[in-house]
């Protein structure tokens, strides 16, 4: 099976794209209170691969046979989810405010065309730095505003473990999106996906039962919540970046996450009424160009 979209559809891709991936922000509060980290993160995992075997079942996805090609995809589930995602639900946990990781992991887009260089041999065009440095300076505005960060307590209140887990996650998604380009692209990709929450799972499945009580209260926002995450986040939006790796260069794709922050915020002053000043607005036009300069076509 194909999944392949034509440029017309693929121009929607990174719109839909970020919009579902900023909504694993404003679900995650329900997550928190209701189970550990690394429980509900196994959870999700084995509900996605419950869901996604029935789907390569029905269209038919013909599995690797080359074990090689399958330990690559399981590296990608151990960089993408296990680390990435036990990484930020873990720091979160341990006190680390939202807003303080979502800065450290706001960096990913420069990370990751830093590591395209070596890990892919992409070539980032002076356009790109270009927007990437303006991204990256927007979403510091967004970020300083909506966070109200205060350097004198923004430390203050969580383990040092957590910036560890946090910069983790970062090196986490940044590293295991570059591979999945460079290793991966032979598989196809449900079934790619599928080895990756296989892996993911068991790093999971490990620490809670090592770590955690794996205790879930089981209250209705907490189900909605977990099914949205199993279907729109780690089935839909994976499935939408996955593609976009295949089609497109790695820095272009990377600098999409810039949009997430100020997607969130958006977001939230519409559902919760959370204000959004001159400083924020200034960031997400300064957000916007700055992907567009990063996206725009490379003149040959």
């Amino acid at each position: 099976m194909s999944l392949t979209l034509s440029p017309t559809y693929l121009r929607l891709v990174p719109l839909i794209f970020v919009w579902v991936w900023s909504t694993g922000f404003l679900v995650a509060k329900f997550g928190k209170t209701n189970a550990e980290p690394f429980t509900l993160l196994s959870y999700r995992f084995a509900l996605v691969l419950m869901a996604l075997w029935l789907i390569i079942k029905v269209v038919g996805c013909r599995w690797p046979t080359n074990w090689r090609l399958v330990m690559h995809c399981m590296v990608v589930g151990l960089l993408l989810h296990g680390l990435y995602l036990g990484g930020i639900f873990q720091a979160i946990s341990l006190g680390m405010p939202a807003g303080l990781s979502a800065m450290v992991i706001g960096l990913q887009p420069l990370t990751m065309a830093l590591f395209a260089g070596l890990m892919l041999g992409e070539f980032v065009s002076k356009r790109q730095w270009l927007g990437l440095v303006m991204g990256l300076i927007g979403l510091g505005l967004v970020l300083a505003e909506q966070f109200a960060l205060d350097t004198t307590t923004m430390f203050e209140g969580f383990s040092g473990w957590a910036v560890v887990l946090v910069v983790a996650a970062l090196m986490g998604i940044s590293i295991g999106t570059l591979y999945q380009k460079k290793f991966c692209h032979e598989v196809e990709l449900l079934n790619s996906i599928w080895l990756q929450y296989a892996a993911a799972l068991v790093l999971t499945l490990l620490v809670a039962f090592n770590f955690e009580t794996r205790v879930v209260n089981w209250q209705w926002p907490f189900i909605v919540s977990l099914a949205w995450q199993v279907l729109a986040l780690s089935i839909g939006a994976v499935l939408l970046l996955m593609i976009m790796i295949r089609q497109g260069a790695a820095t272009k794709v990377g600098s999409l996450f810039y949009l997430v922050p100020p997607t969130v915020a958006l977001q939230a002053w519409f559902l919760f009424g959370e204000a959004i000043g001159l400083q924020g607005l200034v960031g997400i036009t300064l957000i916007a160009a700055g992907v567009a300069q990063a996206m725009w076509p490379s003149r040959n």
